[in-house]
C-alpha cells in the first residue's frame, strides 16, 4: 500500500472493510471461542492493530491501571510505539489470556492467527474481503472516522506515517457528502 494507492474497495467493488453490523457479529462469534482466540480478535477490532503488532504485543505493553496498550509500530525503517486507549472489558481479557511464553499474549504463527479470524467471520456469515485481519483494521479506522475522531487521532492510533493515509478512512465515510445528498432526498 503506497500513499493512497490504498482503495476501500476491491477491484471487484466490494468493500474491504467490517461494517458495524458485521463488526458485532464478528465480536458475537468471538464470544465462543477460547478465551485467547476471543481476545485476540477483540484486540483487533477494538484498536485496528495489525495482526503482527497484536502477535508480537508483551504484557508490558499493557497499561491495566490506564487502560492502554503499547505496539510497536511495524510499518516504518525506524522503531516507533504508539499507544491507545482500550475499554477496561479488553483489558481484562488481556490480563486473562494465557501463554506458553511469559511475556508474550500470544505465541502462535501470524498465518494460524490469520486462519482463526476468517473462521469466526465465516461462523458470523461474513464472507469477502472484509472478513480478514486487515477487514477488523479498516473496519476500526471507518469507526473512528464515523465517530468523528480527529484524524490526527486516528492517524496516531492506526500508527500511520502520513495523513494521507489516513484521510482514506475519513473520505470513506462521507458524513458531510451524506448531509448534503440528505437535503436533496427531503
Amino acid at each position: 500500500m503506497k500513499g493512497t494507492d490504498w482503495q476501500i474497495y476491491d477491484d471487484a467493488g466490494r468493500r474491504k472493510y467490517l461494517n458495524e453490523a458485521e463488526r458485532i457479529r464478528f465480536l458475537k462469534a468471538a464470544d465462543r471461542e477460547p478465551a485467547d482466540i476471543k481476545a485476540l480478535c477483540y484486540l483487533l477490532c477494538m484498536t485496528g492493530c495489525r495482526i503482527s503488532e497484536a502477535l508480537s504485543l508483551r504484557r508490558d505493553q499493557l497499561d491495566t491501571d490506564l487502560h492502554r496498550v503499547t505496539f510497536r509500530t511495524l510499518k516504518r525503517r525506524k522503531t516507533s510505539y504508539r499507544s491507545l486507549p482500550i475499554p477496561a472489558s479488553l483489558t481484562a481479557m488481556l490480563i486473562e489470556t494465557k501463554s506458553v511464553d511469559s511475556a508474550l499474549l500470544w505465541v502462535m504463527h501470524r498465518s494460524t492467527a490469520w486462519r482463526h479470524v476468517k473462521r469466526i467471520a465465516e461462523n458470523a456469515n461474513i464472507c469477502g474481503p472484509m472478513a480478514t485481519c486487515k477487514g477488523c483494521r479498516h473496519g476500526f479506522g471507518i469507526k473512528a472516522a464515523s465517530a468523528s475522531v480527529p484524524g490526527n487521532l486516528i492517524q496516531k492510533w492506526l500508527g500511520h506515517a502520513t495523513q494521507t493515509t489516513t484521510a482514506i478512512y475519513i473520505d470513506a465515510v462521507g458524513l458531510e457528502e451524506r448531509r448534503f445528498a440528505k437535503r436533496i432526498w427531503e
